[in-house]
């Protein structure tokens, strides 16, 4: 399959003084120069202009030619398209010169700027952006992420001098080549019913816009995937594509995929085999991406079932990813609870998480006496014993509240979801997530704590609000299978070659001391209980860095005069 050009869009400061703009861009604009790099579709790319006034959308979108026209002239961006179903970013410029740019609620579009002598440049990928700010990665991101990947250095990026913009911001331009940052969105309270109606429009428009009209495929596994897939089938053929072992022929996800029966919902089966096994090699180089991708370990298996869908005619194919973070919360309410002298509430809350967990309630019950929200919701990680450099300090809040912890850590994995993106883009397929858009999140946030958290019910909310789209054995279901002895049995079948990576650019850099590594792997080859998270993500930093130094850079020059239009 022919690998594409990299996909994504940007942006410099508005006016006359001259501005890099990458090699072979399109330009939409002129002035202000914003550019489209790869093949997009025409439907995601939506633009208006009115004499000096000009508004895009750019990426899948729910917005009405109306509501395009409205947004262009009204005082408050935000107020209009903050609402939008999807996820994409909305760029406006104004007579005044100023140019505003409307980082999504979510951050599962990211945004990043580099300064340059004529201002301000800004794109959707730090990987293109970074060799205006010399094309270094940051090594102290890089080791906050081999430390805990949910946990990065706060205001940057894998790339040095390249800066993200926050998610819910607006970043603002002017032709003196000032930037300025401002929130936008903030979570809001809605009634259960009105939280849940708010979550099926979201959601039912974010998967609408993305299949309508072309040849789509989905995951169709549990229940996140499974709601994504039926709401698909409202709108035409849709492929439901459902892993399994090879040798398995019914039990779990098989079962479940099998009872369905919806008219223009088809079923497709990937059985999963040797050659799909963790930290196989495989004949199709891994991309270069902003940042270390979540698959990475797993590139074998996704990119062989990217390859399969592209060569039947797929060209989107959805994910439940996000579902998880968004529906099966951990219980930091529990702090809320306590903070506001809900005690009995908090007690018997406690009492029904612990039993579920098969733990004493007492440290639950601790945590949110001492309001230490953050800790409630995860466990404490030690920094891996081949880490080189100091950990970074706990950034989290102890006094922060169960919504902007959930939001904390929402938009990390929400952002690292993005290289997901990229991975699918290399191998000519659009994956989308669309539990990761912003007005999905909002609708989520924004419902009450006894319709989010439950210690009874496995995502009650999402159970609730599409229960006459869900059959009830999909809506009782509790868990999905797990794959933990794949990655034991995929090191084990690939150690020569993973030991390998223990001594490479990592520890060339110093971040990482080999030898501990090593046993650590050598320890999950043989069985041995592993903390799976950080050595996953040393093995895809170092996948990631041999990725990029193999990779050719953004070339950068001078942007020409005229529009180059869209295709």
């Amino acid at each position: 399959m022919k690998e594409r050009e990299a996909r994504w869009f940007g942006g410099s400061t508005p006016g006359s003084r001259p501005a890099a703009a990458p090699v072979g861009a399109r330009l939409l604009w002129s002035d202000p120069a914003v550019w489209l790099c790869g093949d997009w579709e025409p439907r995601h790319i939506q633009t208006v202009e009115l004499g000096d006034a000009k508004i895009a959308v750019l990426g899948p979108c729910s917005v009405s030619e109306h509501d395009l026209a409205r947004a262009l002239s009204c005082p408050d961006l935000a107020t209009v398209a903050g609402g939008w179903a999807g996820s994409h970013t909305v760029v406006r410029a104004q007579g005044d010169g100023r140019v505003e740019v409307l980082a999504d609620a979510a951050g599962a579009c990211p945004l990043y700027t580099v300064n340059v002598a004529g201002g301000v440049v800004w794109g959707s990928s730090s990987l293109a952006l970074s060799p205006l700010a010399g094309g270094s990665v940051d090594t102290e991101w890089l080791a906050a992420f081999l430390r805990d990947k949910h946990a990065p250095t706060a205001g940057r990026c894998a790339w040095a001098g390249v800066k993200p913009v926050p998610a819910g911001h607006v970043l603002t331009l002017d032709t003196a080549g000032r930037a300025s940052l401002s929130s936008w969105w903030k979570p809001m309270k809605r009634t259960a019913g009105d939280a849940s109606a708010a979550l099926r429009r979201a959601l039912g428009e974010g998967v609408r816009v993305r299949v309508e009209g072309v040849s789509a495929t989905t995951d169709l596994a549990g229940m996140d995937s499974t709601t994504l897939a039926l709401l698909a089938a409202r709108h035409g053929p849709i492929t439901g594509v459902t892993l399994h072992p090879e040798r398995a022929t019914h039990g779990g996800d098989l079962d479940y995929a099998r009872a369905l029966t919806v008219p223009d919902l088809h079923r497709t089966y990937f059985p999963l085999s040797a050659r799909h096994l963790p930290f196989t090699p495989t004949e199709v180089p891994l991309p270069a991406t902003d940042e270390p991708a979540p698959s990475t370990p797993v590139w074998s298996m996704f990119s062989h079932q990217l390859r399969v869908m592209a060569a039947a005619g797929s060209v989107s194919h959805l994910t439940g990813d996000g579902g998880d973070n968004l529906f099966l919360l951990a219980p930091t309410h529990l702090a809320s609870l306590a903070r506001q002298g809900h005690w009995l509430r908090m007690l018997g809350d406690a009492m029904d998480w612990a039993r579920l967990r098969r733990q004493s309630p007492l440290p639950l019950i601790s945590a949110a006496l001492r309001g230490n929200t953050a800790h409630i919701g995860r466990a404490v990680l030690l920094p891996p014993p081949w880490l080189n450099v100091p950990a970074p300090s706990d950034q989290d809040p102890a006094s922060a509240d169960a919504d902007a912890v959930f939001l904390s850590s929402f938009r990390i994995v929400a952002r690292s979801a993005h290289a997901e993106l990229q991975l699918a883009d290399s191998l000519g397929i659009a994956l989308h997530n669309p539990y990761f858009d912003g007005a999905v999140l909002d609708a989520a946030v924004s419902a009450p704590h006894g319709q989010r958290f439950s210690a009874r019910r496995y995502k009650p909310m999402l159970a609730d609000t599409f229960a006459d789209l869900l059959p009830e054995t999909h809506r009782k279901r509790a868990a999905k299978g797990l794959f933990v002895g794949d990655f034991h049995e995929g090191l084990r079948v690939n150690l020569g070659r993973v030991l390998g990576l223990a001594d490479g650019r990592l520890a060339a850099l110093g971040i990482v001391n080999p030898a501990p590594l090593q046993a650590a792997m050598h320890a999950a080859a043989l069985g041995a209980r592993t903390v799976w998270p950080p050595l996953l993500s040393a093995l895809a930093a170092e996948a990631w860095l041999e990725a990029i130094e193999t990779t050719s850079a953004t070339k950068w020059e001078r942007p020409v005069t005229a529009p180059a239009g869209v295709r």
